[in-house]
C-alpha cells in the first residue's frame, strides 16, 4: 500500500494527540500556562524540522496499521463520519499546512479531534451565510483576522478572470 502524505499527516496528528493526553498533570494542583488564560487556547505552529525521526517513523506505522483510504471529492466525504477524522485534508479545521515551509499549524491545540464542534470547511459552506464572529470561533481566529484575510480574498478575486464575468454586478463585500 503507498502512503500518501496526506495519511503520514493524519497519522502523524493522532500520534501527537495520544501523547499530548499521557503527559501527567502537574504534582502540586498548580494549572499549567495555558490554562491560566480566558477563552481560547493560540493555535500552535510545529515547524517541519522539529518532528522527530521517532514521530515521523510512529506515523508512518499508524499508517500502516490504520489502513485507510481517504476520499477523494466532496460526494464521498460529505456523507462521512462526523466529526471527520481525516486532518490532513485540505479543508480540516484541524490542522493547516503551509506549502512553503512544510509546517504544520494546529488551530485547536488544546482539543482532541473528536471534541471539535466543526471539523469540515465544506460542511460549514453547505450552511450557507456565517457571520465574522462565528468564523472567528470556527477558526480559531479573532474578528478582525477574519476580516483581513476576506479583504485579501475579495482582491484576489477581483484580479481574475471571474471579476470579467461577473461584468458590474455587485458582490458581497463590496463597498464602492
Amino acid at each position: 500500500m503507498r502512503r500518501t502524505r496526506g495519511d503520514i499527516l493524519d497519522n502523524l496528528a493522532l500520534a501527537r494527540e495520544s501523547r499530548s493526553e499521557s503527559k501527567p498533570a502537574e504534582a502540586d494542583g498548580t494549572p499549567e500556562r495555558g490554562d491560566r488564560r480566558k477563552g481560547r487556547r493560540r493555535s500552535k505552529t510545529i515547524a517541519l524540522k522539529r518532528l522527530t525521526r521517532q514521530e515521523i517513523q510512529h506515523g508512518i506505522e499508524l499508517a500502516d496499521m490504520i489502513g485507510y483510504r481517504r476520499p477523494r471529492s466532496r460526494d464521498e466525504c460529505g456523507t462521512g463520519p462526523r466529526p471527520c477524522p481525516y486532518v490532513a485534508c485540505k479543508h480540516h479545521l484541524y490542522l493547516d499546512v503551509n506549502p512553503d515551509t512544510g509546517s504544520i499549524k494546529l488551530n485547536f491545540p488544546d482539543i482532541p479531534v473528536w471534541e471539535m464542534k466543526e471539523t469540515c470547511a465544506l460542511d460549514i459552506a453547505d450552511r450557507g451565510g456565517v457571520t465574522l464572529e462565528e468564523v472567528g470561533e470556527i477558526l480559531n481566529l479573532t474578528r478582525e483576522r477574519i476580516r483581513q484575510v476576506e479583504v485579501i480574498g475579495l482582491e484576489k478575486l477581483r484580479e481574475t478572470e471571474f471579476a470579467d464575468d461577473l461584468d458590474g454586478q455587485i458582490v458581497v463585500g463590496d463597498r464602492g
